[in-house]
């Protein structure tokens, strides 16, 4: 006899989205029943619009139709309100601080590092404008050929507005070859960037690098040259429903220090940089984000976005009980990471 999944939720998204990835490897691990539309089909075009025009569109059934959600950081939280069984925030407060932290990182800067090979590599621009439009399963062979020429320059004449340029390239790259190197190390000692379970920073950082090393030719052969684990780490993070956790595989308080400390020295020596200096330029009502990162000169248009994504990130700390808010200084500081929470203590 066959089981009826009743009311499962859709997942309007692509293949070529890393935000689509994410919250497709996690609704898998939650075991929360959905559908997969891939965007552009005539199935997706039948949805109501997502409240912001971003891929994925997850939509949640109810008595007046299917209700569009977008932004994965928040649809993260209304899945974490709705179903309770596998959550992927973590109990600890410091704890959950910090996958925050984290997950912010992954979705907007290593998505620099993502647009940045598929757009700005030319090895991977080719590929990237061939292989895309066909997962559009039985799309037309003209419809195909002609993406190269509508999304593919659009996505190319775009790049300064993530930062990519001859000038910061080196910054870029070698972001992605010290972030392979220290997962490399992290994930020898657990299955997950977030412990013996994973967190919301899991998806998010895999949504990005499975992109990098099983879709992106160039990236992917410096992930072979660094770092099989990441390789092996996003195959199987594609689906972890099979895995049972228990809330004792979160990490100690007293080992976070330790574990985080070269994430953390990562994010604050590329990440936090840009997000005060980006914040600066948007108080400005300037037209440049310029700064410099681990020595080098940086540069892009400001990002409104990521002026609130500093903001969330204050508040996530400011809502910190002293105790807990103590406990994350402690973890913050000599990481580079506290420069985005002084004076708010």
């Amino acid at each position: 006899m066959k089981t009826e999944i009743k009311n499962p939720l859709k997942l309007a998204g692509s293949v070529g989205s890393p935000y689509s990835r994410k919250m497709r490897s996690l609704l898998r691990y939650r075991r929360i029943p959905f559908h997969f539309i891939e965007w552009g089909t005539e199935a997706s075009e039948a949805l109501p619009r997502p409240p912001l025009p971003l891929m994925p569109a997850i939509y949640f059934p109810t008595p007046n139709g299917d209700l569009p959600t977008s932004d994965s950081t928040f649809q993260i939280k209304d899945l974490e309100k709705k179903f309770s069984e596998r959550s992927v925030i973590p109990t600890d407060p410091v704890l959950a601080f910090i996958d925050f932290l984290i997950e912010d990182y992954a979705d907007e800067w290593v998505t620099k590092i993502m647009f940045h090979y598929r757009w700005a590599v030319q090895e991977d621009a080719e590929h990237a404008v061939r292989i895309m439009p066909r997962w559009n399963l039985g799309i037309p062979e003209q419809a195909a050929n002609d993406f190269a020429e509508t999304f593919g320059k659009r996505q190319i004449d775009r790049l300064y507005v993530v930062g990519s340029n001859e000038v910061t390239r080196p910054l870029i790259e070698g972001s992605y070859r010290r972030l392979l190197g220290l997962l490399e190390t992290h994930l020898r000692d657990q299955p997950f960037v977030m412990g013996g379970r994973p967190g919301s920073a899991d998806f998010a950082l895999f949504g990005q690098l499975v992109e990098l090393v099983q879709v992106e030719p160039a990236s992917q052969a410096v992930a072979r040259e660094i770092s099989y684990r990441v390789l092996a780490w996003c195959d199987a993070m594609e689906d972890i429903s099979g895995i049972e956790v228990d809330t004792k595989s979160w990490p100690a308080r007293e080992e976070l220090g330790q574990l985080y400390a070269p994430l953390l020295a990562e994010i604050g020596s590329t990440y936090a940089p840009f997000l005060l200096a980006n914040a600066a330029a948007l108080h400005a009502g300037t037209d440049r984000v310029e700064c410099e990162i681990r020595g080098s000169a940086y540069t892009q248009i400001p990002f409104k976005y990521q002026g609130k994504c500093l903001a969330w990130l204050r508040e996530a700390y400011a809502n910190l009980g002293p105790n807990d808010r103590s406990a994350a200084n402690s973890i913050l500081t000599g990481s580079g990471c506290e420069i985005l929470f002084q004076g708010r203590s």
